[in-house]
């Protein structure tokens, strides 16, 4: 569950959400309701709640209220119940019936009609912030275009970032699959989530390129589907597919490998590197060789936000025009470690502070910069969308 303050009419609250998707609701909780909801443990019964309410609070809290609350929370999906687990099995199945993965942001965080939807991404280009519109037909580079790091923020808020990277993937890169990595936000068991499903977009599928993934799994030498529910609902690979499909639906065949990637926060968090972990580094050293020996040519995407700071993401204060400079400061010097294409420097630029910043694309960047073997990078675009109470940063750089 993710946690976030909320400012209502009434007062502070909490707000909670489930990033793998598992329900659409938000709940918010005013702060009173937050102290009964967080002794639903299992460990308390509601005799236990109403003692501690009452020690607490000097209040008896009426225990068909606290059935109320509980009824509520398990109608959305908030609780660790026998109704969860069918909610979370049905889920499950249907996606694993499903012969491919569903657009499953599309209507939402861009448009689902194909026409408003490329409508809406021409607009990037053409911002004053973008780079301009692509000149079809577009002649890769020489040297072409071998990786790309690009936000996976919200399309609407994003955008012109996107488009630096695009217009330069449209025009330097001769590759025929692109390997996508991307952010696991929900978490996951495995350090990588590979699915052969292809990506549906309203601009058709994007089609999973099954033999390099099958190349891939038989060189790592582990299993890169108990992990593939994490595909499900979550945008990093998402929302690339859709660019990509944008860029070349019509024009050329092109194919996928989406990968999700969880390791340098928990590598962080255990004081460790990132490579100590030998399914990390097997599947790294995998990922290189099997580009290496593809039949066809590849580029290697990184879907990869930068900074979250903020109260909405647990700092203590609002988001001030010194603290912006700040985050633009320190997230210039960790890009600085991703042009030279040094994944390990670029880990310590992370790991010096804790991940302070809270860098969700730190584990997509690393694997990129691993597999690429050393790329020369370009940064292309910096951006912030500046929120007080919460601040994302993202950028567009492109790779030799």
């Amino acid at each position: 569950m993710e946690a976030f303050p909320v400012r209502t009419a009434a007062g502070r609250a909490v707000g909670l959400r489930d990033p793998a998707g598992y329900t659409q609701s938000v709940l918010v909780l005013p702060l009173p309701l937050l102290d009964i909801v967080s002794l639903f443990d299992g460990d308390h019964s509601i005799l236990d709640i109403q003692a501690v309410i009452m020690r607490r609070h000097g209040e008896l809290v009426d225990s068909e209220r606290i059935r109320g609350i509980l009824q509520t929370l398990d109608e959305h999906g908030f609780l660790d119940s026998p109704s969860f687990a069918e909610r979370r099995a049905a889920i499950e199945e249907e996606f694993r019936a499903s012969p491919a993965r569903a657009a499953a942001h599309a209507g939402g965080a861009y448009a689902g009609e194909p026409d408003a939807l490329r409508a809406q991404i021409d607009a990037f280009f053409e911002e004053p912030e973008g780079p301009g519109r692509i000149e079809w037909p577009a002649t890769p580079g020489d040297p072409p275009l071998r990786g790309l790091i690009a936000p996976h923020i919200d399309f609407h808020r994003g955008g012109p970032a996107y488009a630096w990277g695009y217009r330069e993937l449209a025009e330097r890169a001769d590759a025929d699959c692109f390997v996508i990595l991307g952010t696991c936000h929900a978490g996951m068991t495995d350090p990588f989530a590979l699915t052969l499903k292809d990506y549906d977009t309203p601009f058709g599928p994007a089609t999973v390129d099954r033999d390099f993934a099958g190349v891939l799994t038989r060189r790592s030498g582990q299993d890169l589907f108990a992990s593939e529910m994490a595909h499900r609902a979550e945008h990093s690979i998402e929302f690339q597919a859709v660019f990509l499909r944008y860029l070349f639906a019509g024009r050329r065949d092109i194919t996928i490998v989406p990968v999700l990637a969880s390791f340098i926060p928990e590598a962080i968090a255990r004081g460790r590197g990132p490579e100590d972990d030998q399914h990390v580094r097997r599947f790294l050293d995998a990922l290189a060789e099997t580009i290496a020996a593809s039949r066809t040519r590849v580029c290697v995407i990184a879907g990869a936000d930068l900074a979250h700071v903020g109260p909405r993401f647990g700092d203590a204060g609002d988001v001030t025009p010194a603290r912006l400079r700040e985050v633009e400061r320190e997230d210039r010097a960790m890009l600085e470690a991703a042009e030279a294409g040094d994944a390990e420097i670029f880990f310590e630029s992370a790991a010096r502070d804790a991940d302070e910043r809270r860098v969700c694309g730190l584990s997509p960047i690393y694997a990129l910069l691993r597999a690429l073997g050393r790329p020369s990078g370009a940064l292309r675009c910096y951006a912030q969308w500046p929120d007080p109470q919460g601040t994302v940063t993202f950028a567009s750089m492109v790779f030799e």
